[in-house]
């Protein structure tokens, strides 16, 4: 039983391409049974526009209405095709945060959008670090501006050189997961998104307990964020998008996934895709390091009903074996 918790589609994610209908055709016909819906929440700040949405600069507030617009639109196709494509595939709608500015904003709003009566779940993410909210996953000019901003906010004092990237970057990994962990203890999200995406474009992509000392003060906030995360019962996503994106291991890399089962922490597993060519890619990948490391059971969510009714039933955690998983991929 094959499916993902982490979709896009280009009709309703503008780095995206196809529709969502496409989206969830491919699904069927590579041996989903179960998709997740998960278009981006909608951003309410110009600054946090990105470049191929900010154009000349110009309408700014009328773009960021149309995202809005986007969202809504997006909601009511989503519900149209659970209901279309039951017989063949069941459909969870859901969304993905956007944690920029805090409890105070980004965490009502999510709670906002969770609390609608159609929406099945959402996706805990952090794509955004520092007090003006820059990307860390867009390109690397970006990112580069994120390690600046984090430096010059918490380099206090001389130790850290800015002129070594990795020593840099230490000051942009402690605050992403500073406020990886804020998202977390506001919101408990179900699905954590790619936990350690802040690696994409790092220059020190594995960090780990044998790290770096230049890194080393980052892997006791790793573990204390997945020890919270495990506190609440939340799934960390095993990510294959990092393997389509040159990483060498998904989202989270090995030394996090090992520290995640040592307390007893639960994987789902998302193709992150953006787009038909992306469902399921690099999946056999994935589902082979999560063999090397052990796990037997991928989690994901399904839909109990009682009796003859067959309106909106209770979602159940259901527990999905690697064999099952991989046996039923039409790929």
């Amino acid at each position: 039983m094959a499916f993902t918790m982490h979709s896009h589609s280009g009709e309703f994610c503008g780095h995206a391409v196809d529709t969502l209908e496409d989206v969830v055709q491919r699904a069927i016909a590579i041996g989903f049974q179960t998709l997740g819906l998960s278009e981006h929440m909608p951003r309410v700040h110009a600054q946090d526009l990105y470049p191929e949405e900010r154009g000349d600069g110009s309408h700014l507030e009328e773009k960021l209405a149309g995202l809005q617009t986007k969202y809504d639109n997006y909601l009511q196709e989503a519900i149209r095709l659970r209901e279309k494509y039951a017989p063949q595939i069941a459909i969870l709608v859901g969304f993905e945060g956007e944690w920029i500015y805090g409890k105070d904003d980004d965490g009502v709003r999510i709670r906002a959008m969770a609390a609608h009566p159609e929406i099945d779940y959402f996706i805990g993410s952090v794509h955004h670090v520092g007090a003006n909210g820059t990307p860390i996953d867009y390109d690397k000019a970006t990112f580069a501006q994120a390690v600046t901003t984090a430096t010059e906010k918490l380099a206090a004092d001389s130790a850290g050189s800015t002129a070594d990237s990795t020593a840099s970057e230490k000051y942009l990994h402690l605050d992403y997961y500073d406020q990886q962990l804020d998202m977390l203890q506001t919101l408990r999200p179900r699905i954590v998104g790619h936990f350690d995406l802040i690696r994409l474009l790092s220059a020190a992509p594995d960090i780990s307990p044998e790290s770096d000392p230049t890194l080393s003060c980052v892997w006791p906030k790793i573990e204390r964020n997945l020890k919270f995360v495990a506190s609440y019962g939340g799934w960390l996503e095993c990510n294959t998008a990092a393997l389509r994106k040159g990483l060498a291991e998904p989202y989270p890399g090995r030394a996090i996934s090992e520290a995640w089962l040592r307390l007893g922490g639960r994987f789902t597993m998302s193709d992150d895709s953006h787009g038909t060519a992306h469902v399921a890619t690099n999946y056999k990948r994935g589902i082979a390091f999560l063999r090397e490391l052990g796990v037997k059971d991928v989690w994901t969510l399904e839909r109990k009903y009682s009796g003859k009714q067959r309106t909106r039933g209770a979602l159940v955690d259901k527990a999905v074996s690697l064999d099952d998983f991989e046996a039923s991929l039409k790929m």
